[in-house]
């Protein structure tokens, strides 16, 4: 029986066989270095597992009684080993999270103090008294929760919730200011800067000076205290004004617009946030305001293609926000200056690794990331009108699939049945945006012929779209386009093209 030949085996291990004991891998390395990959989902990873799960085989050799099924035993091995070897590595990344936060704080906290300083006053009074005096005590004072609760009465977490939540008003008054930074680079850097230590020698005199009952203040010093007495009673009566007030100014000062950037290229971010699903609104807000590009970090197989979520603009053609994993420059500059990659001139010597990328910056996205890329890559675009190879979209008879539907976009991007296919197409559609779709197929500018504005019905086989090699693809489609009344014709036209070059 194969159970009784693995412990045979091992027993011949225990007494010395080498021989037999690499019969024993050879036989069942298949299946504990599947488990274990199917649970860290790193080959790398799967690799070590597997190695040490097989030490532990050869250390317990003595210990497995007979009767044990041996690739029972191993596949509980390799599971257990797997699990504490994640476990182990969340514990790590966490650690290297915490150091790389600390890192960026130091690294960051000049520049950001110096974004933050003209506004802080501002936004600490357009805060409730309750959430004022906890940013204070907490980033001012650099009291700890359990400081703060002894203070307010409350138990430590009450008040780190109520903490948080002050904090996050706080940034969303300066990002009124278009002030963008992460919690932890805001607070970090108040509690660095904001409290200096006052010239020495003045505690003593404001100690004479109160002692003396104001007889020691200098002159102008009286006046100032009578107006600050004023304004206190003010204060007890008018909180609302002050806030409708504080505002209003607000609405009046104008200046240049600041917005600061993680920096390009940031070694470590939560790869929770990296790698949680994106539903809906609510789930891109969890999302901290960064820009980031960073080497591609995904591995496993499921990873190793480009991929991408964002939330489009109104203009549905240019970013909110985006997170795009394992892509090349090429893909960052169709981001940053809306345009289809096939439509780009580049330069010589282009970088070909890929990258990871998060912008979720509230001001001005596209405009952040061309500069994060001229910081990075050295690289700025300009939009040129050339003469350039491309296809032309021709109707031969519009009668074939032209649309009955009068309500522009109705239904798109549907998949149904036809004459018992599965199908995949649009309804009632614009053919500029069949065009587009076109272009990413053949990966060359697709162009519609002049003089056809209304909608039509197109629809092409599922398994057409499905081919993995393009060039059976393209042919698919190019068959189907034939049989809806289209064809692509080359052509050589005038296109905006966007030059991208290396900057000065």
């Amino acid at each position: 029986m194969p159970g009784s030949d693995d412990i045979t085996r091992l027993r011949q291990h225990a007494e010395g066989d080498e021989a037999a004991f690499n019969e024993l891998v050879e036989r069942h390395i298949n299946l504990v270095y599947s488990t274990a990959l199917r649970q860290t989902g790193n080959p790398s990873q799967a690799e070590e597992i597997t190695q040490s799960v097989f030490i532990l085989l050869a250390q317990k050799a003595n210990a497995i009684r007979s009767g044990v099924i041996l690739s029972g035993w191993l596949y509980q091995a390799t599971r257990l080993t797997a699990a504490n070897f994640l476990r182990a590595e969340i514990r790590r990344q966490k650690h290297e999270q915490e150091a790389y936060m600390e890192s960026l704080l130091h690294e960051s906290t000049a520049d950001a103090w110096h974004q933050i300083a003209p506004w802080l006053d501002e936004a600490m009074g357009q805060l409730s008294e309750k959430d004022r005096n906890l940013i204070v005590l907490r980033y001012f004072e650099n009291k700890s929760a359990a400081e703060i609760g002894a203070v307010l009465r409350i138990d430590a977490p009450t008040a780190q919730k109520r903490l948080t939540r002050a904090v996050d008003s706080l940034r969303k008054c300066f990002l009124k200011r278009s002030v963008v930074h992460a919690a932890e680079v805001l607070t970090g850097t108040i509690s660095t800067c904001a409290v200096q230590s006052a010239p020495a020698g003045l505690a003593k005199s404001v100690s004479l000076a109160v002692l003396a009952k104001g007889a020691a203040a200098s002159g102008s010093t009286l006046p100032l205290i009578k107006s600050i007495n004023g304004a206190l009673k003010i204060m007890a009566w008018t909180k609302i004004k002050t806030v409708v007030v504080a505002a209003a100014v607000a609405l009046c000062v104008t200046g240049t617009t600041v917005v600061c950037l993680e920096k390009a290229g940031a070694p470590r971010m939560d790869e929770a946030f990296w790698q949680m699903k994106i539903n809906n609104e609510n789930d891109w807000n969890k999302l901290p305001p960064v820009l980031i590009i960073r080497p591609a970090r995904y591995a496993t197989p499921a990873m190793r293609s480009e991929s991408s979520l964002s939330t489009l603009s109104d203009d549905g053609k240019t970013f909110r926000k985006v997170i795009a994993r394992n892509i090349p420059i090429i893909s960052m500059l169709s981001m940053a200056y809306p345009i289809s990659k096939y439509r780009m001139i580049l330069p010589v010597n282009i970088p070909t690794n890929h990258f990871d990328l998060m912008v979720t910056v509230p001001v001005q996205p596209q405009a952040a990331l061309q500069k994060a890329i001229e910081q990075k890559f050295g690289l700025v675009g300009r939009r040129e009108v050339r003469e350039t190879d491309a296809l032309l979209l021709k109707v031969k008879d519009p009668g074939l699939f032209s649309s009955h539907i009068s309500k522009p976009g109705t239904k798109t991007g549907f998949k149904t049945y036809k004459n018992g296919q599965r199908m995949w197409g649009w309804t009632s559609i614009s053919m500029d945006v069949v065009a587009n779709y076109l272009e990413g197929t053949f990966k060359e500018p697709v162009i519609m012929e002049p003089g056809f504005t209304q909608t039509y019905d197109l629809s092409f086989r599922w398994d057409t779209i499905q081919r993995d090699d393009s060039r059976e693809k393209s042919a698919a489609i190019t068959q189907e386009l034939a049989q809806a009344g289209l064809e692509l014709v080359p052509s050589r036209e005038p296109i905006e093209m966007l030059v991208v070059e290396k900057s000065k």
